[in-house]
């Protein structure tokens, strides 16, 4: 047997030995990792993901665990391997030249496999023990185990020599991950889901509405407690990551710090000390009454008190966005050139609602900012995803506010609409909120800004005028009656 390993984590209920796999996310769904010394089966359609899940299993636990790892393929050569994930930026030549990792294409041709009833995997099972033990390996991939058994049609034959698959990998005491592909009403095409029973991973490339996106789900781990929910899970240049987006809880720390709204009038309608830093901030109203703006003066604030500003923008391009906001005195290029702030311009119809979140997520690990800017909200509503848009948006604020950020969202409120009301229903996750409208007074095109309400603090219940200069925006001394003049 194996000796268990310093790093390894150990289940609070059973006390099951857990193999980190050092994917971001999975290790938390999972608490701890995989089943150590135990095979786990991850099963899913063509191009789910499956291959590059246990490539990088293998991987990180090369480079961050001291776990050499052997990856015994059936379906692509060595070679094809290796470029494959080189995008991801796993150097698997250097890898095997360094004794980490072993690479091990097995060609199999269906024409050329006959059945005989003395048929064994004897064979692998040398082929395998040798690569283990050249590199000490820990960890072990087979990839893909369907083509391993294509010309085997005796389900009784296929069924044993499974049995002794599973068996001799537990005898090994190496954690093996072993990929399948999605079978016709059950989890693979084989059944293998009735022999690794120890933890079963299903992975999901699903097209909804046009779109795409890739789920996640543990559908058992014996032993060990984990989530049980679909997971979003995302492949980029970072390789694979997943988003447990509903371990997210209420007991995120708030700070009594406040920051700056960047407009002087604006902060003392606020208690005079503008947003208290964490908080969430909503600015609604209708086309053309200054959201946009109002953004773009909080993101100069901050970067000005040298914060970062992470701006997430749906319907304009940063150079759109810098240029407009040039045009009332702010100059938000010098913040980008000088790296405190960051934009993302996409269209929502870019990829699914659980990825924009994952893709948020991502860009705040990355780079680090205490404000984020999401210009606007109601972008995403397309169709009847009001629910999904909800959900989507009560977890990225709940993000949010843990990790101490400052979110600013604007919100287009549908003309003849209820204007004290947003369509995404976020209005009972927001901290302050401010109303924008436009009145017409005497032939006069005027806007008015007021403050719906901003929980834990003091704040005015007038309604001021709000002017667009080429200095930035200004309020009125005066408060303005709230009456609305019909012509």
């Amino acid at each position: 047997m194996v000796k268990p390993k310093q790093d390894s984590q150990t289940s609070p209920l059973a006390g099951l030995k857990k193999c980190p796999t050092g994917i971001t996310g999975l290790d938390e769904i999972t608490e701890g990792g995989l089943p150590q010394g135990r095979p786990t089966l991850v099963c899913g359609g063509a191009g789910c993901g499956k291959t590059l899940l246990a490539m990088e299993f293998l991987v990180r636990g090369a480079t961050e665990f001291n776990e050499p790892g052997v990856f015994m393929a059936f379906e692509e050569t060595a070679e094809d391997l290796t470029e494959n994930v080189a995008s991801l930026g796993f150097d698997l030549n250097d890898l095997v030249a360094r004794k980490k990792i072993v690479l091990d294409y097995v060609h199999i041709e269906r024409s050329e496999i006959e059945e005989s009833g003395e048929y064994d995997l004897e064979g692998l099972f040398i082929r395998l023990g040798a690569a283990i033990e050249a590199i000490g390996a820990k960890r072990v991939v087979l990839d893909t185990v369907e083509t391993l058994f294509a010309g085997l049609p005796n389900p009784l034959i296929l069924r044993a020599e499974l049995r002794r698959l599973f068996l001799w990998l537990k005898e090994k005491g190496v954690t093996a991950i072993i990929t399948g592909e999605r079978g016709d009403g059950t989890l693979t095409r084989q059944g293998l889901e009735e022999y690794v029973s120890d933890c079963v991973i299903m992975l999901d490339h699903r097209v909804s509405d046009q779109t795409s996106s890739r789920r996640l789900r543990v559908v058992k781990y014996r032993g060990s407690t984990h989530g049980t929910n679909e997971y979003p899970f995302l492949i980029d240049e970072d390789g694979f990551s997943v988003l447990p987006v509903t371990s997210l809880s209420l007991e995120h720390k708030v700070s009594s710090e406040r920051v700056s709204s960047g407009i002087a009038d604006l902060d003392v309608m606020l208690g005079g000390k503008g947003y208290y830093r964490g908080s969430s901030v909503l600015i609604s109203g209708t086309a053309g009454t200054g959201k946009s703006s109002l953004a773009g003066h909080f993101t100069d604030a901050a970067c000005r008190r040298g914060e970062r500003v992470l701006y997430f923008a749906f319907e304009e391009s940063p150079s759109q966005i810098t240029r407009n906001m040039g045009s009332i005195g702010i100059d938000l290029q010098q913040w980008v050139e000088k790296g405190l702030l960051q934009f993302h311009a996409n269209r929502p119809s870019l990829t699914g609602l659980e990825m924009h979140l994952m893709i948020a997520h991502k860009a705040v690990k990355a780079f680090k900012p205490q404000v984020m800017i999401m210009d606007p909200l109601s972008a995403y509503s397309l169709g009847n995803n009001l629910i999904e848009v909800h959900s989507m948006l009560m977890r990225l604020i709940d993000f949010l506010k843990t990790e101490q950020i400052t979110g600013l969202f604007t919100n287009l409120a549908k003309g003849g609409s209820a204007l004290e009301q947003t369509d995404v229903s976020i209005s009972s996750l927001i901290d302050t909120w401010l109303l924008l409208l436009n009145m017409d007074v005497c032939g006069e095109r005027l806007r008015t800004l007021s403050i719906l309400k901003s929980r834990g603090m003091a704040h005015s219940n007038k309604t001021r005028e709000f002017l667009l200069t080429d200095h930035g925006v200004e309020l009125g001394d005066e408060p303005i009656a709230n009456t609305r003049m019909d012509r």
